[in-house]
This record gives structure tokens, sequence and C-alpha cells, in this order.
């Protein structure tokens, strides 16, 4: 039976459609686990095995650990050190000499002679003196202490903190939101394919039960050999399309576990049914919708939020900061390294202001913030844009789902009908009054509708599961 299932599953066809063994969902060689999975079980899995989703769900952990990078900038920075030095050549300085002239001047005062009898006078240069200053050895140990006491960039990243960590959580649900609507759609689709392969079975019954009440009726001479070779030749065409619909329902199976992060070796077995009151029940009897149902809406909203605090971020940049610092530590110096034994330590304390005051740095920062204002105008255009987009898939996913329920209704009495058109006419061919073109028509008749009926559930499913998205109450 030519089935139009393809269609419907081709969507997905990159991700489905993997080139697995085929014969089975999980080989014969190894143990494997078996799964009972309601659609809200399926989802759950997910949650947690999904490859994107549990990378989405890092990101939050990574974002929280960034904002306490945030809240460390405006804690205090302690940090000791300690130094020791050793000088094999004290470093030589040449200083004026300052010695000399003192020396002089008791001389003068006493009213010392030189050799010559004359009185010493002051000579006009005494030159340099080269001095070393320190010791061979040195030791320093001190704790430095800093700390923020306003910086406004500072302050707007703390502010900012929680909006980042909502950010990260938001973009998490949106990748669940794709995946669940995903597994929805595959779901759903695996569910009602439970439904094909009855119809199939069903069909290559009524043409068994027709093949043996064919040849009885060559038997006993009122039918040719062709006829049977005819009946025989459907029979083999249906049961050879039932195997590949198994084979495609085999592939699916095997993308819905890639989907959720399930391993492919493990069986699954889907627990839910569905039916056509399933589907049509209570979708559009409440058809309002909020632009905030949607989490890729709050997804931007808070892209704006983050927006305007890097607009505040930098206007905040052009005001003073001020900076606290203190150093205590304490030194020692001597001739030899014997800084654990007894001797001198001398303090070293000290207390500093700092204000930094930003003049000018060649309008950079006004840059900035022209860019963030800039940003802001396109995140919001972009909000405007997705607006309509929602109400857009909003109204085409309603008449859509519209549309596929009337199809639904109808193609399911055409089912019906063509049903009953086959019995009468199979009961006409066994009394002798009908032929076997009559028949063949009718069961022709019949796989058609048939077709048709699946591929309308299928199409009212994936309406559904998109109108459900559109508005934001998938659940």
């Amino acid at each position: 039976m030519k089935m139009t299932i393809n269609k419907h599953w081709s969507y997905l066809a990159g991700l489905l459609f993997l080139p697995f063994a085929t014969k089975a969902q999980t080989p014969d060689t190894a143990a494997v686990t078996k799964h009972a999975f309601s659609l809200q079980q399926t989802i759950d899995y997910a949650k947690k095995h999904n490859l994107d989703v549990k990378n989405a769900l890092l990101d939050v952990q990574l974002q929280f650990q960034q904002n306490r990078e945030y809240t460390s900038n405006a804690l205090p920075h302690i940090n000791m050190s300690v130094e020791t030095t050793y000088n094999p050549s004290v470093a030589t300085q040449v200083i004026p000499n300052f010695i000399s002239p003192a020396t002089y001047q008791v001389l003068i005062d006493e009213g010392v002679k030189n050799g010559n009898g004359q009185p010493i006078t002051m000579p006009n240069d005494f030159g340099f003196i080269a001095a070393q200053f320190g010791t061979k050895f040195s030791t320093t140990a001190g704790v430095n202490l800093q700390q923020i006491l306003f910086d406004g960039q500072v302050f707007v990243g703390l502010e900012a903190r929680k909006t980042l960590m909502e950010s990260k959580r938001k973009t998490a649900e949106v990748t669940e939101e794709m995946i669940k609507t995903n597994i929805y759609k595959v779901y759903y689709q695996l569910v009602v394919s439970k439904t094909q392969v009855e119809l199939l079975d069903a069909n290559i019954a009524l043409l068994e039960k027709l093949l043996h009440d064919t040849k009885l009726i060559y038997q006993n001479g009122f039918a040719e050999k062709l006829d049977v070779d005819k009946v025989s030749v459907q029979l083999a065409n249906l049961q050879t399309e039932k195997n590949k619909v198994m084979n495609t329902i085999s592939n699916g199976y095997y993308g819905l576990k890639l989907l959720i992060g399930m391993p492919v070796t493990d069986e699954l077995v889907l627990t839910d049914t569905l039916n056509d009151a399933d589907i049509k029940e209570g979708v559009l009897e409440n058809s309002d919708y909020k632009y905030e149902d949607r989490k890729d809406f709050q997804m931007a909203q808070i892209g704006l939020q983050l927006n305007n605090y890097n607009i505040r971020r930098y206007r905040l940049s052009k005001i003073p900061s001020f900076t606290l610092n203190a150093y205590y530590a304490k030194n020692a110096q001597r001739k030899q390294w014997s800084f654990v034994r007894r001797g001198d330590w001398y303090t070293i304390a000290s207390v500093s202001l700092t204000m930094n005051v930003p003049i000018f740095n060649g309008n950079v920062t006004n840059t900035k913030i022209r860019e963030a204002q800039l940003n802001g105008l396109k995140i919001q255009n972009q909000i405007d844009a997705l607006k309509n987009s929602i109400d857009n898939q909003v109204m085409t996913a309603k008449n859509n789902f519209r549309s596929a329920i009337a199809t639904m209704d109808y193609q399911k009495k055409n089912m019906e009908l063509a049903k009953e058109v086959y019995r009468q006419t199979k009961k006409k061919y066994e009394v002798g009054t009908g032929s076997q073109m009559e028949i063949n028509t009718a069961q022709t008749d019949l796989k058609t509708a048939q077709s048709n009926y699946i591929s309308s559930l299928y199409d009212a499913i994936i309406a559904k599961v998109d109108y459900l998205h559109a508005v934001g109450k998938l659940q």
C-alpha cells in the first residue's frame, strides 16, 4: 500500500533517517535496556540526556561562576608577599662631598693654619664621595589590601548578575522547547504509525481471503487463472509495502532515541495512544495568546535589558572612581643571611586613597554609549519583528489546524465509505454478479482512502503541535 508517510517524516530527515541497521531496534548480541515511555516521560528523559540541553544547563553553571567573578571585583583583595634579596655588590652612589665643608669650617673657626703658616680657607670645590647604601642581604614581608570604594562599572556588573543568569536559563528553556516540539511530532507520528500498520494488516487479511475465494472460484470454473494471479500480485505488493513501512518506522525509533539522547541499543516502547478526539480536544477553545508566553520572546526582552545595563556601565565609567590601598610590612637588613635569628625588623605602613578622574580618552566612551544605544534600537526592532512573526505563526497555524481537522474528518468518513464499497463489491463478486475489475478497483480505492486518512492524521498532529508552539502553550 503506497502511503504518503514519507513526506511527513522528511522534514526531520536529517535527524531521523540515519544509516543504522533496521532489521531490529536492538541487536541480539547484547543485553538491552527496555524503556516504556509516555510522551511526558520521553520529554523528561530528553531534559536529562539530550546533549544540547545538557550544554545549555552547563552554560547556566558557567554564568554562575562568571557572576562570582563580578562579585569578587567589589570585595577586598588581600595579598601577602615575602621578598629576600642578596646583593653580591651593593650599588654605589656618587654624591657631593658634604663632610669636608663641615670639617674645614671647624678648622677655620679654630684658626688653624696650614703648613705655610697661612690660615686655612674654604676650597671652591670639595668633589664627590662614592658611597654604598644598604647591606648584602635584605628581607621584606608584607600584606597589601586593595578595596574598590566606588566604581560605576563594577556596581552595574553586580546589578546585572541576576539578569545574566536569567538569560542563560531562558536560553536553556528555548533549547528545551525546540527539543520538546520535535519530540511531540516524532512521538505521535510513531504512535499513529501503529494505526497505519493495523490498516496494512487488515488489507493483507482481506487480500488473503480474496485470494482464497478466487482460487475456489477458479477451481469451480467460474474464474480465470489470470484473476488468481492478479490477486497474488496485489498481495505480494502489499506485503512489500508493509516491509517498507516497518523499515521507515524502525528508523523513526532510532531518530527519536537520538533526539532524546538514548543509546540506540536500548529498546523504546511508546505507551501513549492517540485518536481523533485527542487531536481535536480543547486546542482552539481559548485562542487568546500573549507574546510573553513564548520563550524566544522572553529571551529577546532579556537581551534588551542587558543592553540597557551596557549603556549604564559606559555612562558611569565617565565619573570618578575611588580605591583604598593599605600596606603593612616588616623589613630587615643583614650583613649575612640570618633573618631567623635575632635582629631588628623595621615597620613599613601606608594607607592611600586614590581617586581616578577620567578626563579625555578620545571620545571612546561616548562612541561605546552610542553603539550600545543603536544596538538597543536594533534589539527593539527585532522584538517588534518577532511580534509580527508570532502573529503570523499563530494565524497560519490556526488555519492549518482547522483545515487539517476538517480534512481528517472527511478522510475518515471516506475511508469508512470505501470499506463499505469494497465489502459490497466483494459480495457481488462472490455470487458471480461482479467482475474482477470491479473488485480490483474497490481494493485500490480502499487503499487510497486509507493512505489519505493516515496522511490527514499526520497533518493534524503536526498542525496541532505547531499551533501550541506558536501560542506558547506546548506543555
